[in-house]
């Protein structure tokens, strides 16, 4: 075994820490970073959306057409919110 010193990254998530202040924390904006290029997002914009909470979906509202239909088929939406929710919790 050998000691490869503090840890500064773990799983994408940064460590940091101040000694003097015995403070230690975590950043996840390279994570965030990573998932925002893995999903072709890297250059969109934040900002708040406000959503009702009662909000009702529908399927008329998904893809209509054989073509968006096909177009959705190559989204990763499950893998790329479950991305989301890992770094939110």
């Amino acid at each position: 075994m050998k000691d490869l010193g503090e840890a500064a990254y773990i799983l994408g998530i940064k460590i940091y820490r101040d000694r003097s202040k015995r403070l230690i924390g975590l950043c996840q904006s390279a994570y965030i970073k990573k998932i925002l290029k893995r999903y072709c997002m890297e250059n969109s914009k934040h900002g708040s959306i406000l959503m009702h909470e009662k909000l009702k979906l529908s399927n008329s509202q998904g893809a209509s057409t054989p073509a968006e239909m096909k177009r959705m088929q190559n989204v990763q939406y499950a893998s790329a919110v479950g991305s989301i929710m890992y770094a939110v919790r």
